[in-house]
């Protein structure tokens, strides 16, 4: 009797059994009731893990279906397992939310009037949806709840109940949510139109929105929250945008080099330094929109500077660096 033993072909059998008999006849005929924190996914629909582990022990080759009392459930034992085997059982807990949902549930309740907003509320609805979608929590860590209607309603309670003229007892809100909240009351004007960018960027610009490289590191407290960054880093780096800027910049000077430091990498390198540089772009994405058509915009700075710009926030202007150089 164990849990290591179980199979790929025995697990299957377990669920498809249970898809024919259904969740109270399955649970009646293994002695188990209805799983409290992990399932186990299939085709979108949830099975009670424990019970599956304990039928599946009685598809394998000599032995007996687990009862409940014969064997210990939870993440260490039948988690542990299904896993390996390569099931997918999400944790029983939803990943915190990151300061782009933030930003976008803050940006709800305001438009709500610093009120909660219902579950039900088709504006919860869509913007469920919306957190679905966004590339911030990967598959695997997403709980069976993740960011549903439900939870979106919790979170804009969590808001609410935190703003300095709420009269009840404020819920226990993170860090992120108080910073973000501060923000909106200072300047909700600018908090919104970040709102809208972030929309814009995940409904208009997916293919834009891969995961940083490993050089480039996100600031989770940019005010415009990581999902523009990453579509700020990403046209940066787009080839047809930066060779329009060096050969904008070629028209009137003899070679490329950095227009805050003034390094050279041809002079510094020879050849292999030639047209080397990197393009920055001056105006924040909350300001500009997603599509950059503007080449006054971009400057070209070596890596170093690039790196300053982007490092801390919140980023820096290119005369603030200009400034720090001297």
């Amino acid at each position: 009797m164990a849990l290591s033993d179980l199979t790929v072909e025995a697990v299957t059998a377990a669920v498809d059994e249970f898809d024919a008999l259904g969740r109270e006849s399955f649970l009646d005929k293994y002695g188990f009731g209805e799983a409290k924190d992990y399932y186990v996914v299939r085709n979108g629909i949830a099975y009670d893990s424990k019970a599956i582990a304990g039928a599946a022990h009685g598809y394998l080759p000599g032995r007996e279906a687990l009862r409940s009392g014969d064997f210990t459930g939870g993440a260490a034992s039948v988690v542990k397992r299904l896993r390996a085997l390569g099931f997918r059982v999400p944790p029983n807990r939803a990943p915190t939310w990151v300061r782009d949902e933030l930003i976008l549930a803050c940006d709800l309740v305001v438009q709500n009037e610093w009120r909660v907003v219902a579950a039900e509320d088709p504006r919860v609805i869509e913007l469920s949806a919306l957190l679905q979608s966004l590339p911030f929590h990967p598959p695997e860590t997403r709980s069976l709840t993740f960011r549903n209607p439900n939870g979106v309603e919790r979170k804009t309670g969590d808001l609410v109940s935190n703003h300095p003229d709420y009269k009840g007892t404020p819920t226990n809100a993170g860090a992120t949510d108080r910073q973000v909240l501060g923000e909106f009351i200072e300047d909700p004007a600018k908090m919104h139109r970040i709102a809208l960018r972030i929309r814009e960027a995940a409904e208009s610009s997916p293919d834009e929105v891969p995961f940083l490289s490993p050089e480039v590191q996100e600031d989770e407290g940019a005010v415009e929250g990581r999902l523009l960054q990453r579509v700020h880093y990403t046209r940066e780096r787009d080839p047809k945008l930066r060779q329009r800027k060096i050969d904008s910049f070629l028209r009137s000077h003899d070679r490329v080099h950095c227009e805050l430091c003034e390094f050279d990498f041809e002079a510094r390198y020879g050849e292999r330094g030639r047209d080397f540089i990197e393009v920055h772009h001056v105006v924040p994405l909350h300001e500009s929109g997603p599509t950059f058509n503007k080449l006054a915009d971009l400057i070209l700075v070596c890596s170093n500077c690039h790196r300053m710009i982007h490092r801390g926030t919140p980023w820096l202007a290119p005369d603030e660096v200009r400034d720090l150089i001297g």
